[in-house]
């Protein structure tokens, strides 16, 4: 038959599963590359992948929902404010830049480009769990700025 077990048996058994669950998400947050992979963006039109190189961290255009133009053609850079830029295609483009791992949950010192206004910004990321990150572009300083949510694709 089945034995019950003693209330507080059960609620250690809770606080050891949450602790150890704590535990494995902080330990994720802690690695300088867990940011590395594939990310959804926000508006769901592109996916972007992390991945680094040397001691820095960068992101790469690698989908869009809408890679083609009404002519069928490959979307291009046409708003970048460098001339020479506006004939290469939107896809592959490299937009996030430069970033460093600051501490545990967080990156800084990078830029992002974003190909929908030809402006780069000064960016971070904050790792809020391992399947989400959120990207904040800003001018000048953090506070002006906007932030996005982005999901892991799996």
């Amino acid at each position: 038959m089945y034995r019950k077990l003693p209330y507080y048996s059960l609620i250690g058994l809770i606080i050891l599963v949450a602790t150890s669950a704590f535990t494995l998400l902080k330990s994720t947050n802690n690695s300088p590359d867990a940011i590395v992979g594939i990310w959804k963006t926000e508006s769901g039109k592109g996916h972007v992948q992390i991945y680094k190189q040397g001691e820095k961290y960068f992101g790469k255009i690698v989908w869009l929902k809408e890679p083609n133009d009404e002519q069928g053609k490959p979307k291009l850079d046409s708003k970048n404010e460098n001339t020479k830029l506006r004939t290469r295609p939107i896809l592959g483009i490299v937009n996030l830049r430069d970033f460093r791992f600051a501490k545990p949950g967080l990156w800084e010192d990078g830029r992002i480009y974003n190909p929908e206004d030809g402006e780069d910004y000064k960016c971070k990321i904050t790792l809020k769990d391992p399947n989400k990150i959120e990207v904040r572009g800003f001018i000048g300083i953090s506070l002006i700025g906007k932030t996005q949510v982005w999901t892991r694709e799996k």
